[in-house]
């Protein structure tokens, strides 16, 4: 009973690769993490019509089958924790709520980690969300943002809340000596609402700087706007490129990289610019990734982004104030003392969150967990 109580076995509930999205990306990232760390990690997929070969996988859970809800259930109660990632749209039901059905049918303790908390839901999707922290013995929560959200917005226990960095891989080389154009760069999977069509207008007014840098979109299109619209999103950035007159300074590059790629690649970029449209967003991946990388950051005004990058990582604008953000970015392509302030800030920041101490902290309260309900049978 010692050794089990000191190394839990956890089952994920979650997308998982080869599924493109960013919650499966952290789900494998957090799995091979706690895998280093000797715990042994099953996975339940989210079934979305692609096989995985991952042997983590261990089963899958298709939506809107009752039969696979309970099953799923039964594998996750296999190992001595359930690590239940909470995302509204990856579930079955209104709003995903035939996750409270999984979880209630789980007999041993569950760490719910909520990856969105909504300002203003609906009151289905606050119903859900409270069900679903009600079932859960804790809850993970990326910022302290999300943290505050969720616990004044919700009627929740806020005992269970705990917060835990999203995790990051950290670059294994040295950052690399750029010469040429300098880049800026975004990327993530690409569809409405990364507000690209800002930083395009952006570049308008630095074309004429002494050495005009060039913007790198970076990523594939979202698997569900390209089965909406195939690839009409990316080919009217194109054309509004064109228009703006910025179409020799704009690239798009749709290779996949896998996470050790990704990481050196972000390295490559004189600053990563998340213009996102959201003014919600408590979570955001692509932000400590790239901070993680060592990259100067500018972001508008989301919470994730107003959090970390509050001590020097990087600068935050207004969503509406198209020439803070020309500002931000003329001042840190010409002042090389600013940029080398936000890089030096960022690789500061980037040992909290890696994989290996984000991993530790869901180990501690695994253990606890276990140990608690050993402690009432």
């Amino acid at each position: 009973m010692q050794s089990f109580a000191y190394m839990p076995r956890f089952g994920i509930l979650s997308t998982h690769p080869p599924t493109p999205c960013g919650l499966a990306t952290f789900s494998a990232a957090l799995a091979d993490g706690l895998s280093a760390k000797g715990a042994a990690v099953s996975v339940v997929r989210i079934a979305d019509g692609s096989d995985s070969a991952h042997p983590n996988v261990v089963g899958e859970l298709v939506n809107g089958s009752s039969s696979s809800v309970a099953e799923s259930a039964e594998l996750l109660n296999r190992s001595d924790v359930a690590l239940i990632q909470h995302e509204y749209g990856v579930y079955g039901g209104p709003d995903g709520d035939e996750v409270v059905q999984v979880m209630k049918g789980l007999r041993i303790p569950a760490i719910v980690i909520a990856h969105t908390v909504l300002k203003d839901p609906t009151p289905h999707q606050r119903s859900v969300l409270e069900e679903v922290v009600a079932l859960a013995d804790q809850v993970v929560v990326m910022s302290e943002a999300a943290r505050a959200r969720l616990c004044a917005g919700y009627a929740v226990d806020r005992d269970k809340v705990v917060t835990i960095p999203h995790g990051a891989a950290l670059p294994s080389t040295a950052a690399v000596q750029r010469s040429g154009r300098p880049t800026i760069l975004t990327w993530g999977l690409l569809g409405p609402g990364k507000g690209i069509e800002r930083m395009i207008e952006a570049m308008g007014a630095l074309r004429h700087l002494p050495n005009p840098p060039r913007y790198l979109i970076a990523g594939r299109t979202h698997p569900k706007v390209l089965a909406a619209q195939g690839e009409a999103y990316r080919e009217a950035l194109i054309e509004k490129a064109r228009r703006v007159g910025v179409a020799d300074s704009v690239d798009f590059d749709a290779v996949y990289r896998d996470p050790a790629e990704l990481t050196a690649f972000i390295q490559t970029a004189d600053v990563v610019v998340l213009p996102y449209d959201s003014r919600e967003q408590v979570t955001s991946g692509v932000l400590v990734d790239s901070i993680a990388s060592g990259r100067p950051v500018i972001a508008t005004a989301f919470p994730h982004a107003v959090e970390l990058l509050g001590s020097g990582a990087g600068t935050v604008v207004g969503h509406d104030d198209p020439e803070a953000l020309v500002d931000a970015l003329r001042r840190l392509l010409t002042d090389q003392r600013v940029a080398g302030s936000m890089a030096s800030e960022a690789r500061e920041l980037a040992p909290t969150m890696a994989w290996p101490v984000v991993a530790d902290a869901y180990l501690e309260h695994a253990r606890r967990l276990v140990a608690a309900r050993l402690a009432l049978t």
